[in-house]
């Protein structure tokens, strides 16, 4: 199976002053502004690392979801917050981390086991797999 998404962004202005808008192809995000303001000042709308954070979230937290059904249990939830951290980089920057902390309750699961597919989940997620840089796991579970 293979799939292809798209995302656009349009900046209008350069450096500092420029703003932008991102959008998504599937219409999720239509036109949300970024920029420098939205990236370093705390200004409202998005930017890059919080899109990144969101994605690796999902993408793990849907990993685990199918490692968990994979090993037979068919009722549970899972919640991931993900922090996607930027650093100055030389002369630019750069995405050093992305920190997960998952919550799992599955009833007939114990937390070695949970931990284990966890583990399995970030290995084979592909954005986990994408990102060049420290990823960690932090889990607590309720069976």
């Amino acid at each position: 199976m293979k799939t292809t998404n798209t995302g656009s962004a349009t900046y209008n202005g350069l450096g500092k002053e420029g703003k932008g808008h991102v959008s998504t192809g599937s219409g999720a995000l239509a036109a949300q502004p970024y920029g420098f303001q939205t990236r370093f000042e705390d200004a409202a709308g998005t930017n890059p690392e919080e899109l990144i954070a969101a994605a690796h979230a999902s993408c793990f937290t849907m990993a685990l979801s199918f490692k968990l059904a994979e090993a037979g249990h068919t009722d549970g939830s899972v919640t991931t917050h993900a922090s996607v951290t930027l650093e100055k980089d030389g002369d630019g920057f750069a995405v050093t981390k992305s920190e997960l902390k998952t919550k799992g309750k599955v009833s007939g699961l114990d937390q070695a086991k949970f931990e284990a597919l966890a583990g399995e989940a970030k290995e084979g997620c592909p954005i986990s797999k994408l990102l060049d840089c420290e990823i960690t796991l932090e889990t607590s579970f309720e069976g």
